[in-house]
């Protein structure tokens, strides 16, 4: 997974999810998907406020589970000093 970061004039975060086709059927992409954003959802306290962040899923994301989503996730949010 590739993350890209910038400041917003809200309140509140923003995320963006792309999967390309290259990543495989739309029921893979979609999978992707949902499993990146309840991640964000269910970490939404403990990272910053005020930001556009944008997730590009990559081919070795495919066929992972929902902890190691997570898990991933949150390195690259710690990467950008965006967790409190």
């Amino acid at each position: 997974m590739v993350m890209y970061i910038a400041q917003n004039p809200y309140e509140k975060n923003r995320l963006g999810i792309s999967a390309s086709k290259k990543i495989g059927n739309s029921v893979v992409r979609h999978r992707l998907t949902r499993l990146i954003r309840e991640a964000f959802r269910l970490n939404a306290e403990e990272i910053k406020k005020g930001y556009d962040i944008v997730t590009v899923v990559r081919e070795p994301l495919k066929g992972r589970t929902f902890t190691e989503v997570e898990k991933s996730l949150m390195k690259l949010l710690k990467r950008h000093d965006l967790t409190i």
